[in-house]
This record gives structure tokens, sequence and C-alpha cells, in this order.
């Protein structure tokens, strides 16, 4: 007689990834690139690896106070105002060194535009300062 074949039965899996997901994190070799700017002579990698750590810990430190900051004024999206209060208390900006000028002394031309809008016409810029 014939036997009819059972399908097999193949226990599942109760979690598909045992991994944790992992957070964004900024690219070592341009923390590298950006360290090698400011030093300007040679660095061991023991260094560079305790640069990276504290380069990751401070962008978590500032990006989790942002966030408290935009949370406390009620809303959802971190503004130019929450930076500059951060940017106050940790003593970058005072009012002999405003935002503008730290954003004119330390980033390039096309950032720059970005961040400090300026309407040109002609040869005449335009707020005037």
């Amino acid at each position: 007689p014939l036997q009819l074949f059972q399908p097999k039965t193949v226990p599942k899996r109760l979690r598909t990834s045992q991994r944790k997901p992992r957070e964004p994190q900024i690219p070592s070799s341009l923390i590298k690139e950006i360290f090698r700017h400011f030093v300007k002579m040679p660095v061991t990698r023991d260094a560079f690896k305790i640069v990276e750590k504290c380069s990751e810990r401070y962008f978590k430190q500032v990006s989790d106070d942002l966030e408290a900051y935009a949370h406390h004024a009620g809303r959802k999206t971190v503004e130019l105002a929450d930076l500059e209060v951060l940017m106050r208390r940790q003593g970058l900006v005072t009012d002999k060194m405003p935002l503008n000028v730290l954003i004119e002394n330390y980033l390039p031309l096309e950032y720059r535009k970005l961040l400090i809008p300026v309407a040109v016409s002609g040869n005449k810029v335009i707020p005037s300062k």
C-alpha cells in the first residue's frame, strides 16, 4: 500500500535577529581627517581610537541636550535657538563671540551661505553690517 508523505514541521524562530539595532555613527575616517587637520603632528592608532570614543560620546551628549531643549519648549524639532543656548552653556558663544562669528571662522563658504542667509544685490550686501 501507498504511504502518504507528511511534511516535516520546521520549528519557528522566536527572534529573527539576536543583534541589537546599531545607532548611526560618524565615520572614523571623517573623525581622523578632522583631528589630523587640527593636531598637525603624528598620532598613534590607540590615540585615534580614544578620540573616536570621545567624539562619539560628545555628539551623543550634544544631541541628547538639544533634544531636551526642544522637548522643554514643547517642540518636536530642534531649532537654531536651541543650539545657541547649548553653545552658550558650553561657553562657546558669548556676548563677545556670537554664533555668526564662529560660523564665519570655522565653516567653509558653502556652509556659511546656508547658515547665514544674505541677500546680494549687485555689489551691495543686504543687510549691511
